[in-house]
């Protein structure tokens, strides 16, 4: 509807069931996503977003909403996340797809056209989810097509009736599922390797496509072939000579050629999907390495081809995560958040993180327990968002900054740092990935500021201070930074 993607989009998550509910209570009547109040868009896009995944937004099943209002795990995650749960708080898990149609709680499909507009005449692209791996148990290809599906039997159920259910028409299926982890009782498995199923996706796939201009993929690695293989065995079949997404992509892009697939991926199974098609995968290794690893493991990791850094998404929080500022307590949140904000790839950011929510909430509930916004942070967010609109980080070039140190001192390890070059400007980012303070220099690596002095404006500690270029390049610009601090540097 707006075009091509920017090469680096930042990408805005919204829980559309949860949102609506919230707008609705704000502006006293039913808001849906054909009556979005005009400041509400705009909130969004004074986030500088090139883009909005409106999570959720597929009709969902009264079925696996029953099976989940009898599930104690479930139960029990609902009230832990909502103190006052009442059953009708539980709309079903929007990746317990009924149908790919909008559902009429929401606004339908005319108000997913209404919203397309308004995000369009903002400049913003419109995301929405595919759900590859499995489908609700009464979606309409449970009945009209079972050969869809891992099928099962009598003994099957009996043996393991966590694993496979008994649908309407008498046949037994298997649950969807991860292999490293029990099955989803609310889903049906579709079977990627059955020609007929693929071939219906990509019927499916297509409509999406038509109502959007990307598409985030979830658990898009479970559709690869041999992890399929390896997850059904002999009940998938034998494995097709082509994979799923390799025939997927191509075949939508024909029709829809600006449509940006997005995948959630884990396993280190990013590089595998990135040559199947795929335009973006989640960097859950460098979510990981903020969370637990090292300063080193984090250089390892953005030692990587440029080719395929650029095709990660980089994140801190996502609806799957927990809340940002309890995954990563006190200044821990701001370092990583300038870290995933300012490196090469996309950027996704998720309701609630730039307000300080701590609750993450089960993607089956309308509404949420409200939480005051913790404003020191919404001011650092919108200082680092304003941040990332510059030159530099919107139309420059990306590269590893070389740190280093005394002998006697060797605090420096635990600095990490990159630069930002575009024709007109320079940024440079400091991070300190450790609880210590640390001392080092930073080899800034662009030849052509040697012979001047350079002011240095860091944009989100409001602080300036002049330096010589040649120093900056050998030895290195000096850096002194507290527990957890940065510095975002523009020259």
């Amino acid at each position: 509807m707006i075009g091509s993607w920017p090469r680096r989009p930042v990408i805005y998550e919204i829980n559309t069931w949860v949102w609506l509910y919230e707008l609705s209570q704000t502006h006293q009547r039913t808001v849906t996503l054909s009556n979005v109040p005009e400041e509400e868009w705009e909130e969004i896009a004074a986030l500088y977003a090139d883009a909005v995944w409106l999570m959720g937004v597929w009709e969902r099943s009264p079925a696996g909403r029953s099976i989940a209002n009898h599930s104690p795990g479930n139960l029990a995650d609902f009230h832990r996340a909502l103190p006052d749960f009442q059953p009708e708080d539980n709309v079903g898990s929007p990746y317990c797809v009924r149908n790919y149609v909008v559902d009429n709680h929401l606004g339908g499909p005319d108000g997913l056209v209404a919203a397309r507009q308004a995000l369009a005449k903002r400049n913003m692209h419109l995301v929405l989810d595919f759900v590859p791996n499995h489908v609700a148990p009464d979606h309409p290809w449970v009945t009209d097509h079972p050969e869809y599906f891992i099928q099962g039997d009598a003994e099957d159920l009996a043996r393991d009736p966590g694993s496979f259910i008994q649908v309407k028409n008498g046949v037994i299926l298997a649950c969807g599922r991860d292999p490293y982890f029990p099955a989803w009782s609310d889903v049906v498995q579709v079977n990627a390797f059955h020609p007929d199923l693929r071939q219906a996706v990509l019927e499916t796939v297509n409509d999406i496509a038509s109502q959007c201009d990307g598409l985030r993929c979830d658990m898009a690695m479970l559709m690869v072939n041999h992890v399929f293989s390896q997850t059904w065995g002999s009940r998938a079949g034998p494995i097709p000579s082509q994979e799923y997404w390799q025939e997927l992509i191509p075949a939508v892009k024909d029709q829809h050629p600006d449509t940006l697939f997005m995948a959630e991926a884990y396993w280190d199974l990013e590089w595998e999907l990135q040559q199947q098609g795929f335009d973006y995968c989640y960097d859950k290794r460098l979510y990981d390495r903020l969370e637990h690893g090292s300063a080193e493991s984090v250089r390892q990791h953005l030692g990587a081809p440029l080719a395929y850094q650029d095709k990660l998404v980089r994140f801190i929080e996502n609806h799957d995560e927990p809340r940002a500022v309890t995954a990563f307590p006190g200044l821990r949140s701001l370092v990583a958040a300038v870290a995933v904000a300012t490196l090469p790839g996309a950027k996704l950011f998720h309701q609630g993180q730039l307000e300080g929510w701590t609750v993450r909430l089960p993607v089956f509930l309308r509404r949420r327990s409200l939480e005051q916004p913790d404003l020191e942070l919404q001011n650092f967010y919108r200082k680092l968002l304003s941040a990332m609109n510059t030159p530099p980080l919107r139309e420059g070039e990306w590269q590893l900054c070389e740190c280093s140190g005394w002998q006697d001192n060797p605090s420096y390890q635990n600095l990490v740092a990159w630069g930002w070059r575009s024709n007109t400007s320079h940024s440079l980012i400091v991070v300190n990935l450790s609880a210590n303070a640390v001392q080092g220099r930073v080899r800034v690596p662009w030849p052509d500021i040697a012979g001047e002095t350079w002011q240095l404006v860091d944009l989100i500690n409001d602080l300036e201070f002049d330096r010589p270029g040649s120093e900056m390049i050998e030895p290195g610009l000096y850096v002194d930074l507290s527990p957890w601090g940065f510095h975002f540097l523009y020259f």
